[in-house]
């Protein structure tokens, strides 16, 4: 069950952050302003609502019975910790603090803010699959 839920979310995940983000939010999520806490905050709930849609197609198709609460628990966790990490600042700290001021420089935060979503989703998928 855990890898089922961890592909669900993954997809979610790609769809949200891909097809499902708009250019408006995609320059200005990180931004220090309504208009960028507004853009961030509508791209976080496409990630929550399309990793719960994927739950809830995967629980009608294969059968799970996620319980509702863990199930809203987890999604909202990933949409809280997509809009922190989307900041921008918290990879960049992270970067800074870890060695990683080249990769930083050279293009490297996408890859080090998708890995970090990856986790967090790997974890609800933890979390739900117990």
């Amino acid at each position: 069950m855990f890898a089922s839920i961890a592909i669900l979310l993954w997809v979610g995940h790609l769809l949200a952050d891909y097809p499902g983000q708009t250019d408006h939010q995609a320059v200005h999520k990180a931004e220090k302003s309504a208009r960028g806490w507004r853009a961030n905050l509508a791209h976080a709930a496409t990630h929550v609502l399309l990793c719960g849609a994927l739950l809830t197609i995967g629980s009608a198709v294969l059968g799970w019975h996620l319980p509702l609460l863990p199930a809203a628990v987890a999604v909202l966790w990933i949409g809280a910790t997509h809009s922190l990490i989307d900041r921008r600042w918290p990879v960049r700290w992270w970067m800074e603090h870890t060695g990683q001021r080249e990769f930083l420089q050279h293009g490297g935060a996408a890859y080090v803010d998708q890995a970090a979503h990856i986790a967090v989703l790997v974890a609800a998928a933890l979390f739900l699959a117990a």
